[in-house]
Parts: C-alpha cells; sequence; structure tokens
C-alpha cells in the first residue's frame, strides 16, 4: 500500500507552534515538540505548489540514521519517545510514520553553522571575487568543484522568512553566543562533517558541503537539532560523476532549480507547478539518497 504524500499537517487536539518551509512543528508539553518532516519542496525561499512523493520520509530517515551513529559526537534532540505516545488516533498516526519525530524543547542558536570542502555554490563566487571564502583566504588557482585544502567552517545568521542567510565571520559568531560556544559549535561542526564524508565516500556520496543547526539544554550544552546531513541541508554528488572544473550532478532539487530557471518567474510567490515527470525524478534522486546512504531502502527504514 502506497504512503500519503504529505503536504500540510492539521493534527487534532495539538497546538501549531511553526509552519517552515518543511517542517510542521507542535507543542506536546513543556519538554516536548513533534516535528513533522512533510513532502513540501521549497526553491529560490519559496515553497512551490507541488509536493514530492516519499521526500519528508527520506529526511527524516537519512536525519535519524545520523542522528544515531553521531551520538558520541554531539548529543541530539530526539527524545526517544514513539509516536504511539502522543498520536493517538490511527489514521493520524499512518499519516505521520516514517516522517515524525518527538524531540526535546531547546534553546536554538541563532547561527547556521556550515562547512564546506569544496568549492561550489556561493563559495565558488566568494573565492573568484576575493580569493577567499567567507574572508578566509585560499590558495590562488583553484578550480571550480575543487576539493578545498581542508574543510571550512563558514557560519551564517538564520535569516527571517522571505530573506537570505548571510555570511559572518567566526568574531561574529563569538559576540552572538559567546566565545566558548562558538568554538564548540565550529569545532563540533567540523567533526560532524569529516566523520560524515568518511562514511559518505564508503558509500559513493562526495559530501560538497553541509549546514548543521545546534541548540543547548537547560544545561548549556551544545545539541544537535533540526535535520542532518540530508540533500536538503548539503549539496551530494555522486562520487563516479565528479571531475575537479564541472559542477556535478547532485543527489537533491537541482533539477527543480534549474527547470525554474528556464521559466518566465520572479521567483516570488506563489511558485509554478511543477511537470509530473520532473516531480517523479526529483523523488527518485532522493530516495537513491538514503539508499547510497543508509545501505537500505525506504520501506525498510521508515
Amino acid at each position: 500500500m502506497p504512503t500519503p504524500t504529505v503536504y500540510r499537517t492539521a493534527l487534532r487536539g495539538l497546538e501549531r507552534l511553526h509552519e517552515g518551509k518543511v517542517r510542521d512543528i507542535y507543542a506536546l508539553d513543556a519538554a516536548t515538540m513533534l516535528i513533522v518532516t512533510t513532502d513540501r519542496l521549497s526553491a529560490f525561499d519559496v515553497v512551490l505548489p507541488d509536493p514530492i512523493p516519499d521526500k519528508g520520509r527520506v529526511l527524516n530517515g537519512i536525519s535519524n540514521f545520523w542522528f544515531a551513529r553521531t551520538q558520541h559526537l554531539v548529543p541530539n534532540h530526539l527524545s526517544g519517545r514513539e509516536l504511539s505516545s502522543v498520536i493517538a488516533d490511527a489514521d493520524e498516526r499512518a499519516l505521520l510514520e516514517g516522517r515524525a519525530v518527538i524531540v526535546r524543547r531547546l534553546r536554538a542558536l541563532p547561527i547556521e553553522a556550515v562547512v564546506r570542502g569544496y568549492l561550489i555554490g556561493s563559495g565558488w563566487k566568494d573565492y573568484r571575487a576575493s580569493g577567499a571564502v567567507s574572508g578566509i583566504a585560499l590558495p590562488p588557482g583553484l578550480a571550480l568543484a575543487a576539493q578545498l585544502p581542508q574543510p571550512l567552517f563558514t557560519p551564517a545568521t538564520k535569516a527571517k522568512p522571505g530573506a537570505h542567510d548571510e555570511n559572518i565571520p567566526f568574531g561574529e559568531v563569538a559576540a552572538l553566543i559567546g566565545p566558548e560556544l562558538a568554538a564548540a559549535m565550529r569545532d563540533t561542526a567540523l567533526a560532524l562533517y569529516a566523520f560524515a564524508a568518511e562514511h559518505a565516500r564508503r558509500r559513493g556520496i562526495i559530501i560538497a558541503d553541509t549546514k548543521f543547526e545546534f541548540g543547548v539544554d537547560a544545561d548549556g550544552r551544545l545539541t544537535l537539532i533540526d535535520e542532518v546531513l540530508t540533500p536538503d541541508s548539503s549539496r551530494f554528488w555522486p562520487a563516479d560523476g565528479y571531475r575537479v572544473g564541472a559542477s556535478p550532478p547532485s543527489f537533491d532539487k537541482q533539477f527543480v532549480r534549474d527547470y525554474l530557471e528556464t521559466l518566465d518567474w520572479n521567483k516570488q510567490p506563489p511558485g509554478p507547478r511543477l511537470p509530473p515527470e520532473l516531480i517523479a525524478r526529483t523523488s527518485e534522486k532522493y530516495r537513491e539518497a538514503l539508499t547510497r546512504l543508509t545501505g537500505q531502502s525506504l520501506n525498510a527504514i521508515g
């Protein structure tokens, strides 16, 4: 039986705290929340009207895979509670199966902890203009998609809805959250990237860059939150298609971005509808990323 596609949720008896581009968040009690990963897709900061089947379950499955394997590096927000303990209705549980987690309430830090291992995207544009990425000087003569001499921590502020994240120097992070916590965030983000990049490379995937989000618990302990090392928060490249000097294909919504660039659309809401074949191809790429990374199918993991 195929699983339902979920664009937006309206759970009975629960207070909705937030509806993001992809996730719906509900209050459970003073200590925990329910996070539902929908099949919504955003591009150019606009949520598109067509969901991508299985996308939410893929993102949730990949995040849970990494959460389980990185606990030796940093604690995470998962509470360990089962969905059945808070959702009594069987139909609602079926809708949420594989795409919802119960997490601890934490104080989210106002920083996107970005780690770059390869020269691509805004990092490439920055390097071409200044010879540096986020103010960090790099050797001259590097090509597009080149592996960096070492991974870089290039933090950014979290933008308000409709705005773009803004890269900031490490000193500004220290001023915002304190030097000790800033250093812990930087060191933990780099350790997470190194651990994940090694695993992914063995599975035929290059993690070109990624972003992490962190919070702190009541004791001030740094904690990994939100999603982690998914195709939405990372740039995944197939290792067998990688070569320096060219932008490799990726396991994410790049198909959609490329299509939207061909349209006469001003990148403002509402977003355009997507052709069925593009929706199917994007869904397939998300599922392939999960299988390659975890070694399991979507049905097995979620």
